[in-house]
């Protein structure tokens, strides 16, 4: 008999001759859920080799049961999301101005998850979608499970919970023909923001570079609300929250957004996750606004109305802690997709304000997680669970983990003696429970909404006026964009008559873009708006550069010929900045160098575009030049990059690559030469302004 080669011990070899790895040294052995020893999990049971499947085979009926119900429902909103793992620090104690155990103890650290989202896709669009972002942060504090569940806007479309149904409803895909997807470039959305002028506020968010942040570790979260603080006296402090990232902030310009949805749609989960797999670990300040009774009753606006913000200049923030994401997830339906936020969720020492949509986030978000998660239990799932000792009687239901030991399982009893947590169970606690803050209410039953909310216009104006030119005209051309996709006219005109109440040149502007001119007709505020509010710095993204290059990346494109010193000068600089490099070449085999070594490459030329990158060099030899100017992806390369104004390092042998694309190396002072030794330098301290927003002059002639 003919000798067979031979396997290794712990394959098998199936009926249709496949080879399967079997259990054995270190291998664990596959079971059913019940843990049943599986020996075979190619084929399912048949009377014969081609009869039919018997019902009694419940290996294949257990998995196909499990598959058939592997999805549960996506979130009704923020479904699109990515998560990590991380941990607040505390800089100092707060116990004057909160007892919430977190604060009481400088740098203690608190373990943390936080999610980061798009509002109005669903779970399957992309990144780069215009939109709000969701900044959700949960916080497993010594005293329970603190939820901050904000947004990267400090503002938000509504004052009162009862329009958001109507919000979402306007804001997703038609109901008809489910489109479009991921946007707001529709008539039902408009119609509904034209109807509501109160959405004008974050609308000048939404159509601003916010909405198309870059990445989550260059983004500002906000709590959106007015919360209390209360201390250990019972003294109560009014706050708002913010998330200040270390990195700075930055987003991408509007079409730069299209193409990376077409080039990357998970650009920003992957940003993140290489980032913290990098040891790269983003960061955030927690920073607070405090003020007191006395403030609130001054201040021009009503901090009750979650349309407005109270500008840092009028009360500036208090830098408190930090926010560090240093862990993955492992496994993204346990933890992120089953994650549950609650603006409710809140702990001793923290309690929340009068503002009616936040009150109606309290219900809102415990009752969609008993839909989502299949019932009352969804704290037992460990992303959810306290990491804190904690006991209650709640028991049974859906999916129940944990029930109450012993005997008991009400309260009060008249129990007493050992077990878990002694026979008669947890009791109440007056001194360390969580206390509601004794505010004095009064006022009639009834449905209206306070006139201390009905200035519409004053803030939206003052948001417009603090930004650069540049950002304000990022503002015009979103809007003119996305009312160009509204097909009624009424809808147009009634939106465009609210504009010259925020500005009327941008009002102009967009009337113009449209071909609407002479279509204004201003409409009738219920309070004249303001026009003395200063601009403020910190509204704009332009204004508040961080002056560093460092989380950023670069793309280097180089072909067979490459001159070595050249490109290891550049990318020593690059990642002495902080920031990091992949390599494009025209081939996923990397490139030959000029001194005979291997570049190795992370992307194939087409597949690694431009718009992937915060700044590119080009540093092609001349022979490499000359095959790569067949390729349109090259000219695509450098085209999109010069329009996105992003800096661009070259050789001499990219001149024919420019003259191609019709761009010039001394176009403007984004084009840095590196082929001299302080060329690299030179290009990385440039790289520092992140854009060149002078270039946009030259774009629009």
């Amino acid at each position: 008999m003919k000798q067979g080669k031979q396997r290794p011990a712990n394959t098998s070899i199936g009926t249709g001759g496949e080879t399967h790895q079997t259990a054995g040294a270190g291998i664990p052995r596959l079971t059913t859920q019940q843990g049943t020893p599986v020996s075979d999990d190619q084929n399912s049971l048949k009377v014969g080799s081609r009869g039919p499947v018997t019902l009694e085979d419940i290996q294949l009926r257990e998995k196909i049961f499990h598959f058939d119900h592997e999805r549960i429902p996506e979130r009704v909103v923020h479904a699109r999301g990515f998560g990590a793992h991380g941990f607040f620090e505390t800089y100092d104690s707060l116990a004057d101005i909160t007892s919430a155990d977190l604060f009481q103890r400088a740098r203690e650290r608190t373990p943390a998850f936080v999610r980061f989202s798009t509002v109005a896709g669903n779970k399957g669009s992309a990144d780069l979608a215009r939109d709000v972002r969701g900044f959700a942060v949960k916080l497993y504090t010594q005293q329970g499970n603190w939820d901050i569940v904000g947004n990267n806007m400090p503002v938000f479309f509504i004052q009162d919970a009862m329009k958001f149904p109507d919000l979402i409803h306007a804001a997703k895909a038609q109901p008809d023909c489910d489109f479009p997807q991921a946007q707001t470039a529709h008539d039902n959305f408009w119609d509904f923001i034209s109807l509501m002028p109160e959405s004008l506020h974050t609308i000048m968010w939404a159509m601003s570079d916010r909405g198309i942040p870059r990445s989550f570790r260059f983004m500002e979260g906000f709590g959106v609300h007015t919360y209390r603080l209360v201390n250990a006296e019972g003294k109560s402090t009014f706050v708002k929250f913010h998330w200040k990232p270390k990195l700075g902030l930055q987003s991408v310009v509007w079409n730069e957004a299209v193409k990376i949805n077409g080039a990357d749609p998970d650009f920003h989960r992957r940003d993140l996750w290489n980032a913290i797999k990098a040891g790269n670990y983003p960061e955030w300040e927690l920073g607070m606004q405090l003020f007191d009774q006395e403030f609130a009753d001054n201040f021009a606006f009503d901090v009750l109305d979650a349309t407005k913000l109270i500008p840092e200049e009028d009360l500036p923030i208090r830098r408190v802690g930090r926010l560090v994401l240093d862990r993955c997830v492992d496994n993204f339906f346990a933890e992120t997709e089953q994650v549950a936020f609650c603006t409710a969720n809140i702990v001793p020492g923290v309690d929340f304000s009068n503002d009616p949509l936040l009150q109606g986030r309290n219900f809102s978000y415990l009752d969609t997680q008993t839909s989502r998660l299949g019932g009352p239990n969804f704290t037992h799932i460990p992303i959810n669970a306290p990491k804190c000792p904690f006991h209650n009687f709640q028991q049974d239901g859906h999916m129940a983990m944990h029930n109450p030991s012993g005997r008991v399982n009400y309260e009060p009893n008249s129990w007493e003696g050992e077990g878990h947590v002694g026979e008669g169970g947890p009791r109440e606690c007056h001194e360390t429970g969580f206390q509601s803050f004794p505010a004095e209410e009064q006022g009639l039953k009834s449905r209206e909404r306070s006139e201390t909310f009905a200035d519409h216009f004053s803030q939206p104006r003052q948001f417009y006026i603090s930004q650069t030119p540049s950002e304000q005209g990022h503002i015009a051309d979103a809007l003119i964009f996305e009312l160009s996709k509204v097909e009624k006219l009424e809808i147009r005109v009634r939106l465009l008559s609210h504009l010259p109440h925020i500005d009327p040149e941008l009002a102009a502007r967009v009337a113009k873009g449209l071909g609407m001119q002479g279509k204004i007709v201003p409409s009738i505020p219920a309070i004249k708006p303001r026009t003395d509010l200063k601009p403020s710095t910190a509204l704009s993204i332009q204004r508040n550069a961080p002056n560093s290059f460092a989380g950023r990346k670069v793309g280097i494109l180089v072909t067979d010929g490459t001159d070595r010193a050249v490109f290891d000068s550049l990318h020593t600089a690059i990642e002495a900045e902080g920031a990091t490099v992949e390599v494009i070449a025209p081939v996923i085999a990397g490139a030959t160098a000029s001194d005979g070594s291997r570049i190795e490459a992370n992307q194939k030329l087409g597949g690694g575009p431009s718009v992937l990158y915060d700044a590119v060099a080009i540093l092609p030899s001349a022979a490499g030049m000359q095959a790569m100017l067949r390729n349109p992806a090259a000219a695509d390369f450098v085209s999109d990059a010069f329009a996105h104004l992003k800096f661009i390092a070259w050789v001499d042998a990219a001149m024919p690559l420019f003259e191609k694309t019709g761009v010039s190396a001394d176009m403007d002072a984004g084009f840095i030469s590196v082929a001299t030794s302080k060329g690299a330098t030179e290009f990385v301290v440039a790289c520092r302004q992140l854009r060149l927003w002078d270039r946009e002059k030259t774009l629009q002639g």
